[in-house]
């Protein structure tokens, strides 16, 4: 009985918590980042905002938690359906694809998204990374031709977690250039591929 209690209080948790990102989901598809009021939020989902700030200490903690959720979605998809292609150039240019065209689809939210993760608050340092490291996670797969990597594996592993790496923080750069206006999302796309085959020209070069 006490078992069964405690698993409803968490089901019931968890659903206040899935009704909260949702609903600051929607209200920065609207309004952007700035639409995303924690009182605003907090009376759409219908719960108190002492019960919000319960679970969310400031907006860029709540989106931050919209772009774990965005990532995961991503990683799911990509588990069900491999990247495909011959060369690792190819893979990778589709992740970077779907990944900017996923990101970019709901404008006003990418942006609120990409500023809360760029917002450099330390407190946020360990969920933003786990974001970075979810990201890299994919870019590995599709190097190696894999759905989904958690970490290296191996020598071939560990050179395309280098990779990676490299590839993801030039990636989250152009996003941040789009989301002040510096690039289209055609451009963040086009500088991705150059910069990925100059790297793995330079990768297959250095490892001859």
């Amino acid at each position: 009985m006490a078992t069964k209690a405690v698993s409803a209080g968490r089901d019931l948790e968890e659903e206040r918590t899935r009704r909260i990102v949702e609903t600051a989901v929607a209200l920065a598809e609207k309004g952007g980042f700035e639409a995303v009021r924690l009182r605003d939020v907090a009376a759409h989902a219908s719960v108190a905002l002492g019960t919000l700030y319960r679970r969310f200490r400031s907006k860029e903690d709540l989106l931050v938690a919209a772009l774990e959720s965005e990532m995961q979605a991503l990683a799911q998809r990509v588990e069900r359906r491999p990247l495909r292609g011959e060369t690792p150039l190819i893979r990778v240019m589709a992740f970077f694809t779907l990944a900017t065209h996923g990101m970019i689809r709901r404008p006003n939210l990418a942006r609120a998204l990409v500023k809360a993760a760029a917002s450099g608050d330390p407190e946020l340092a360990k969920r933003v990374a786990a974001f970075h490291g979810r990201t890299e996670g994919m870019i590995v797969g599709a190097l190696l031709g894999r759905g989904f990597a958690s970490g290296p594996n191996g020598p071939d592993g560990e050179f395309a977690a280098s990779l990676a790496y490299n590839l993801n923080v030039f990636w989250f750069a152009l996003m941040v250039g789009w989301s002040g206006g510096l690039h289209s999302r055609d451009d963040v796309i086009a500088r991705m591929e150059t910069v990925a085959a100059m790297l793995l020209r330079a990768a297959t070069v250095g490892r001859d």
